[in-house]
């Protein structure tokens, strides 16, 4: 078996199937809770790609069939080195591939919620329902593992910025960060090493990878932040492809 993927279903033996369900990879059987009804999903060629398709899925309640939502799937960028596996809201399953770390430069791969809107604006883009934050000039997201902030968002007080603010702030004027939506990796709690600062923010260039964040053309992540709704518990899937087909089952995915 190829260490880098899971076998599609069809490849897998009735005894696979079986033990799988009954416990041998206990890690896989987690599933989406009956309170998801947005899911997003990036499916990539591979672990090693850094690109995916995304698609948004939605569904009136845990009783009714997944439906997608945009008419055809949008581009996406992945981290410069493709994905790892990352700390959402299921263990991963081991298929032989790691753990995202810290300057890795892959995109975490998993299940995850999604966290706080962040922005240079003084509002999100119309229509917007998600929380927001403007980004001032003393608020940071902090990504060395020795710090005790790290993976998080802190505003230091005007009065007393801390010397490690220079190289953690937010507020670069950097377009590609016009929008950044967390997605809370490596957040519950925060492991030092593991990886942080991962947002769906605007792409570079149409194949600029980044750096393990999911990066878009603008037009299409303003799209996709009017569609949330906080009600509704959105999560983010990010797999290759053949990983979510053989966990799509399992984990209830769209």
């Amino acid at each position: 078996m190829n260490r880098a993927s899971f076998p599609s279903f069809r490849a897998v033996s009735a005894f696979i199937a079986t033990a799988f369900v009954a416990g041998i990879f206990p890690q896989a059987q987690a599933q989406l809770g009956h309170a998801v009804r947005q899911v997003v999903v990036a499916r990539a060629a591979g672990w090693n790609a850094h690109t995916a398709v995304l698609q948004c899925y939605e569904r009136a309640s845990s009783r009714e069939a997944w439906r997608p939502v945009l008419a055809k799937p949008v581009p996406v960028l992945l981290g410069k080195k493709g994905l790892a596996w990352g700390r959402g809201v299921f263990t991963p399953p081991q298929n032989g591939m790691p753990m995202k770390v810290e300057k890795d430069w892959r995109a975490p791969a998993g299940v995850f919620q999604l966290g706080m809107l962040f922005g240079y604006a003084g509002g999100p883009p119309s229509g917007v329902r998600w929380p927001y934050h403007q980004v001032g000039p003393f608020d940071a997201y902090v990504d060395d593992p020795q710090n005790p902030y790290y993976n998080q968002h802190v505003r230091v007080p005007s009065n007393n910025v801390p010397p490690w603010f220079e190289k953690q702030k937010m507020r670069l004027g950097d377009a590609a960060y016009k929008w950044m939506l967390e997605i809370r990796h490596n957040q519950r709690p925060a492991w030092p090493g593991y990886g942080s600062a991962i947002f769906f923010h605007v792409r570079r260039g149409p194949d600029k990878p980044s750096a393990g964040c999911t990066t878009m053309a603008v037009e299409n992540l303003e799209r996709l932040l009017r569609w949330l709704d906080p009600a509704a518990s959105p999560h983010y899937v990010l797999l290759p492809a053949a990983d979510y087909d053989y966990l799509r089952g399992p984990w209830r995915l769209p």
